[in-house]
């Protein structure tokens, strides 16, 4: 039994894996996030104040499924699949979707961050959008040459500052507090609210993020090389040992960790636990940790821009695009309020761009075995978002239209990682618990299912 003193000891090293959950939730506070949230607040009140709360949720138990998949095999979702889908033209289908999902999910963040850039400066909205891509480019320049954790610094602290610009009016104009719990309750009123819910969760729930979190925990807790001590251990490769890990450390856990425990066994060749230098099972600890941290973030700020429309917007013409929100807040609460929501937008701006960027080039490099210079890929995923604010198209109408195209990209991302993290062949003794899995697939199909209703509504007009 460790002392009291050991235990105080461990913590700063528990509290210094935390960070990957962190990066990966700010995809779950772009811009896409913020104007169907400030939407759903002026047009409704507290009525949908349910369906952030429950997408929430779901969000919590996927984010965790994609880091342990990304822990325990030392793989992403997207290298898994790609060693996985035999057929070369499958690999690349599946590529094609994924990849027009990170492009879309980029045109809602780039066009955020250009808007932002017009509101508070005055930037024109296609040199706005040539801003926000040079600054992810700088962003993903950190992560490739500095590592994961520069990165992740960087991030944290725009998630900051999204943080207080979203969430500062709310103590100014505090909501009803009656009227928030009466939100609680779920129900509808017509066809544009049950459109307005899937369009949150369908801005809350997004595949590159899945993607990402998988990639960012595989980078965070990298194993270190292999000692050259043994001939026969340095010809082991990563995916032999992410199945060994699977495999020995499965005994190291305890029902409380909701993992199924595998009888102990001998491991003379190492494990990525043994290279990464930390047991598996206390990786996984820390990342419920970080996944619960990230989460509350996002969702208590998600929250806090319904409730900040709902509370001072509703009823007011022209708060459904985020140039007439923010002209509402400047009239109704004041220019501070309204500057630090536009901070707020280029912040979540600069940040989910980088993560989908980050996300996209994984996506490549998983299901195609392709490495593009990261400049050049940048810049042709820049070309759609920087075209569509060149050609002066609406840029809140772009936003709701790249949320539709996510919608399309959620099965795939989903279900292959709640059946991958159920098959004990993948993850040996960290595979999902019967109601792990019952609950992934539950939230997977309310959420597919929703996302079909949010297609049907927009593609017919309803």
């Amino acid at each position: 039994m460790p002392s009291a003193t050991a235990r105080r000891a461990s913590m700063p090293r528990l509290a210094w894996l935390i960070g990957p959950a962190l990066v990966a939730g700010v995809a779950y506070l772009d811009p896409g996030n913020v104007a169907s949230n400030m939407t759903a607040g002026a047009r409704y009140g507290y009525l949908l104040v349910w369906v952030v709360v429950l997408g929430n949720v779901m969000a919590w138990l996927i984010q965790y499924l994609s880091a342990k998949l990304g822990i325990v095999t030392g793989r992403s979702l997207p290298e898994t699949l790609g060693a996985r889908i035999r057929s070369k033209w499958g690999r690349r289908a599946y590529w094609l979707q994924a990849e027009l999902v990170a492009m879309a999910t980029d045109i809602a963040e780039v066009i955020g961050g250009a808007v932002a850039l017009n509101l508070l400066f005055g930037v024109p909205l296609l040199w706005g959008g040539v801003i926000t891509g040079t600054v992810s480019i700088t962003l993903l320049l950190i992560q490739s040459r500095r590592g994961p954790r520069p990165f992740e610094f960087v991030i944290i602290g725009l998630l900051a500052i999204i943080a207080i610009g979203f969430s500062f009016g709310v103590f100014v104009a505090p909501p009803d507090g009656a009227s928030v719990v009466a939100g609680l309750v779920p129900r509808f009123e017509g066809t544009d609210s049950v459109l307005l819910a899937a369009s949150i969760l369908g801005a809350t729930i997004m595949p590159h993020a899945i993607y990402a979190h998988s990639a960012l925990a595989r980078d965070r807790f990298a194993p270190r090389p292999l000692p050259r001590s043994s001939s026969e251990r340095g010809t082991r490769s990563l995916s032999e040992l992410a199945s060994r890990n699977a495999e020995t450390t499965g005994a190291e856990q305890t029902a409380d960790d909701g993992l199924e425990p595998l009888s102990d066994r001998s491991a003379p060749d190492p494990t990525l636990a043994e290279l990464r230098g930390i047991p598996t099972r206390r990786l996984l600890r820390a990342t419920k940790w970080d996944v619960s941290i990230a989460m509350l973030i996002a969702g208590t700020v998600n929250l806090c821009i319904l409730l900040l429309a709902a509370a001072n917007l509703a009823g007011v013409p022209g708060t459904d695009s985020l140039e007439g929100a923010y002209a509402a807040l400047y009239a109704g609460l004041g220019p501070l309020v309204a500057t630090l929501f536009a901070v707020g937008l280029l912040a979540s701006g600069l940040a989910s761009t980088s993560v989908g960027a980050y996300a996209g080039a994984e996506i490549m490099h998983g299901l195609l075995h392709i490495r593009v210079p990261l400049l050049a890929r940048r810049l042709v995923t820049l070309i759609p978002a920087l075209v569509i604010l060149a050609i002066g198209f609406d840029p809140t109408v772009a936003l709701v239209l790249s949320q539709v195209v996510l919608s399309f990209g959620i099965p795939f991302a989903l279900v292959p990682l709640v059946a991958l993290t159920a098959n004990r062949e993948v993850l040996g003794g960290f595979r999902n618990r019967v109601w792990t899995t019952i609950a992934g697939i539950a939230a997977s199909v309310f959420l597919i299912a929703l996302n079909g209703v949010l297609l049907f509504l927009v593609l017919t007009g309803a």
